[in-house]
């Protein structure tokens, strides 16, 4: 069984904002005691690996999506891991703004996505 590529794109473009997501913010709870130079070589380290899942995820994605398209999936991917990463992680609290947020890209979802759904 082959996997359709759009759900291939998906299943590592959320593998990689894992990666992304620690790279770009789990350094302020766990090296905010550590000079900047050493958190950002360490997030380089672990951003690495979310570029080795991304630069594939998005040429696969390519094939069937427009880079409009993939763009606005991403963000609703980077907003669907940073949410639960920023509540349970970082122990923010949730926010009704994290809610608004998400309309609004429904709203870019349906508007780059509706001539594929009209077809």
């Amino acid at each position: 069984m082959t996997l359709p590529p759009i759900v291939i794109s998906i299943a590592l473009l959320v593998c990689s904002n894992v990666f992304m997501t620690f790279a770009w913010y789990a350094h302020l709870k766990e090296l905010n005691h550590k000079p900047w130079v050493v958190a950002a070589l360490i997030s380089w380290g672990i951003a690495l690996f979310e570029y080795l899942l991304q630069v594939p995820a998005n040429r696969i994605g390519y094939s069937v999506l427009s880079i409009g398209q993939l763009k606005i999936m991403q963000e609703v991917i980077t907003l669907t891991v940073f949410v639960p990463f920023s509540v349970l992680y970082l122990k923010e609290p949730l926010k009704l703004d994290y809610l608004w947020a998400g309309l609004c890209l429904l709203g870019a979802v349906f508007f780059i996505f509706r001539s594929k759904l009209s077809a």
